[in-house]
């Protein structure tokens, strides 16, 4: 008995070592099916074909039922009772043979821009069968609490001084046709110097009536404390922040800016025109940077009329950030932290491809959303305490002196 046992234990040990997948998943199996077995025969008050007084029910056969595991999908038999039911709760839950931690990971893989039918594939090499796609977006709704929960989170607790706003188009199924849809961003720099995602929606079209709808649902949530809007020159954009955020001052986007000006430049000369542009940026103080503006304004002039045009149409907006303290104004005027979070949020929309709602399209980008949120939460400050503090102090005192200097009222006779 002892060489047998220990001939037992080596060939177990050896099986363990190579780590097949269909040993592990036996060996689960038969746990599995014997903690079945035995609970079992406590509900029926004896063993399995054991004759007893004490017996209160009777065994009658099995039902198969699959269950997708990280170690594969098992073929479990569910001991059935001929008087009542018999159902493994610690085990399975009604109506879903999915193990919770599968679930995650392929929510996870979805997630992270692998599309349906590459994680149907991944579940396959894991072992899993009979994964479809529908299975895998059911899978994904797994989501849907956390991301609600993030997008309707309360804004009162903060002041967002600084607030970017960006849309992008992805491509959703709507009414048995393939629509366009714009997904609408907000991000924000607090009082405290940390960057924050204030919220998202997904929007028919990127009109005015679709950005008043937005700004307003981050007004209910408490979004206050504005000082300057960051966003690029769409007229319904620009009407609803004046309409919505009164008193906030708004900057033109540079990135967009430049793709605009550089459209209306020959291929050829759009580098040298780029860096002759940027020169205006890279300026010390608020009186350096408006002359320079004006030297490049009147370099493009012979040339280039229609860009040098445009750059004194949009000198004021384009130069706002010169308002507020230089600490800030790469952060401002540059966008590039905006530019970067849309291209890590277009590599997964590109997978997907076409959405099947509006629905995925908002677990999909919400998710990255909030993870990014919780980066950005534990990671250094984006501006500093002083210069925050400075900007608030500063657009205070401009205020009022804006106050006394204007003329007063006649008064009546």
């Amino acid at each position: 008995m002892v060489e047998s046992s220990v001939e037992l234990q080596q060939h177990l040990c050896k099986a363990l070592e190579i780590a097949q997948p269909d040993v592990l998943r036996s060996l689960l199996t038969t746990m599995i099916q014997t903690l079945m077995n035995a609970e079992a025969d406590t509900l029926c008050g004896a063993d399995y074909g054991q004759r007893s007084e004490e017996r209160t029910n009777q065994r009658n056969g099995y039902r198969q039922r699959p269950l997708d595991t990280r170690m594969g999908t098992l073929d479990l038999a569910i001991p059935k009772l001929r008087q009542g039911s018999y159902y493994p709760q610690w085990l399975l839950e009604p109506r879903r043979r999915s193990e919770r931690a599968l679930v995650s990971v392929v929510a996870q893989c979805y997630v992270s821009g692998v599309s349906t039918r590459k994680v149907e594939n991944i579940a396959q090499s894991l072992g899993i069968e009979r994964l479809s796609k529908s299975q895998v977006s059911e899978m994904a709704k797994s989501l849907d609490e956390q991301v609600e929960a993030f997008r309707n989170r309360p804004l009162d607790q903060e002041a967002y001084p600084y607030v970017w706003l960006d849309a992008m188009v992805v491509r959703c199924r709507e009414a048995g046709r393939i629509v366009n849809v714009a997904v609408v961003i907000a991000t924000a720099v607090t009082r405290e110097g940390h960057r924050e995602v204030l919220g998202l929606d997904v929007i028919t079209s990127e009109d005015g009536a679709g950005w008043t709808a937005f700004l307003r649902g981050l007004v209910a949530r408490g979004l206050k404390g504005v000082k300057l809007v960051i966003s690029d020159a769409h007229q319904g954009l620009k009407s609803a922040v004046g309409a919505v955020l009164p008193g906030a001052a708004w900057q033109r986007c540079r990135t967009h800016f430049m793709r605009n000006l550089l459209c209306k430049v020959p291929r050829k000369a759009q580098p040298a025109v780029a860096t002759l542009v940027r020169s205006i940026f890279a300026q010390s103080d608020k009186e350096q940077v408006l002359a320079q503006h004006a030297q490049v304004v009147e370099r493009l002039l012979p040339q280039f009329a229609e860009a040098a045009n445009l750059l004194i149409d949009a000198g004021p907006d384009l130069l706002a950030f010169t308002d507020f303290p230089q600490k800030h104004w790469r952060q401002i005027w540059s966008n590039n932290p905006q530019e970067r979070l849309n291209r890590e949020i277009r590599r997964r929309t590109d997978v997907v491809g076409i959405f099947p709602n509006r629905m995925a399209i908002i677990r999909l980008v919400g998710s990255v959303l909030a993870e990014q949120n919780d980066e950005w939460a534990v990671s250094r400050r984006y501006m500093s305490l002083e210069s925050i503090a400075e900007a608030i102090q500063g657009l205070q005192r401009t205020k009022s002196e804006e106050l006394d200097d204007s003329p007063a009222l006649p008064s009546a006779a």
